[in-house]
């Protein structure tokens, strides 16, 4: 009896694959990437897998100038194009690992979709969105103070009935438990409002305030005192200090991936005042406002690492 064995092939141009001959003979497959050593077109591969500890959002390029100078974090390019600043950070205890990125632009969307960005390149353990915010808290919120939170009202929901009445729906989030503990413990070290010398040249003789406080967020950038919306978060909670466009995505994003198998990171809000969200809302107190951020960010690396 005749047995024929092997596979035979004839012409250019051919393809075999996943095929065994012989007894007990097996496929065993391998993915495309580690048989050819080039990743598959459309998939993402952190360019270090190692741990990152937090991940930064910034919106502007103040904001993010300031992370990079207080933390000395490095420029560096992924290779779908993306750019992000990294580096280290030694605590009394640790070394902290930092990464941030900067939104394409202001509101909710942009900052979910910068911090996806962030997970899917470096799974961070802990959210931040630093940079600058309108005060609305005449006592706290002066130009130049800082307000980290970890509670967020998003204040844009709303029904609109006829002849124009507005009711509008809240929607509060709070931070994690143990960010929580690690910012009331940075106000026990430092007293509340913690009191810090400003890193500006110009200001360093001076101090700025830091205070914990609520972060009113929605789409709107708010440059009327008499505002609806500033009436509408001072009734929700008195301790809404300050607002942005941004801090809603944030708590957003964090809610809907708390279904996950894999860690859901915590997430804080600092944001230095740079205007009071009024008639006078402008930039001249952009960097001021954005240093002033980052500094307390670099203060608050110790008790949230």
């Amino acid at each position: 009896m005749n047995t024929n064995r092997g596979i035979s092939a004839h012409g250019s141009s051919n393809t075999i694959s996943n095929n065994a001959v012989g007894n007990h003979a097996r496929v065993v497959t391998m993915p495309p990437e580690e048989r050819s050593g080039v990743p598959v077109t459309g998939s993402v591969e952190p360019t270090d897998r190692g741990t990152w500890d937090i991940g930064i959002v910034t919106i502007l390029s103040e904001e993010l100038r300031a992370l990079r100078d207080e933390l000395k974090l490095e420029r560096h390019k992924e290779p779908g194009g993306l750019y992000f600043y990294r580096g280290e950070h030694s605590t009394p205890d640790s070394t902290v690992r930092i990464v941030a990125t900067q939104t394409q632009s202001q509101g909710q969307r942009s900052a979910m979709a910068a911090l996806e960005n962030l997970r899917r390149h470096y799974t961070p353990r802990l959210w931040a969105l630093v940079g600058v915010g309108g005060g609305i808290h005449d006592e706290h919120a002066q130009i130049g103070n800082v307000i980290v939170s970890t509670e967020v009202v998003y204040y844009e929901n709303r029904k609109i009935n006829p002849l124009g009445d507005i009711r509008r729906r809240g929607e509060h989030r709070q931070a994690p438990a143990q960010v929580v503990h690690a910012v009331n413990a940075f106000f026990t070290e430092h007293g509340t409002p913690a009191r810090i010398h400003g890193q500006l040249t110009s200001r360093s003789s001076q101090e700025y305030e830091v205070y914990p406080g609520l972060i009113g967020s929605g789409e709107a950038v708010i440059a009327d005192r008499e505002s609806d919306i500033r009436r509408y978060l001072a009734h929700y909670n008195e301790k809404v200090l300050a607002v942005d466009m941004e801090a809603g995505g944030l708590s957003q994003y964090w809610q809907e991936n708390s279904i996950h198998d894999e860690m859901n990171p915590g997430w804080i809000v600092i944001r230095g005042v740079s205007d009071n969200a009024d008639e006078e809302k402008g930039h001249a107190h952009h960097e001021l406002a954005a240093r002033n951020a980052a500094h307390v960010l670099r203060l608050l690396l110790p008790f949230l690492c």
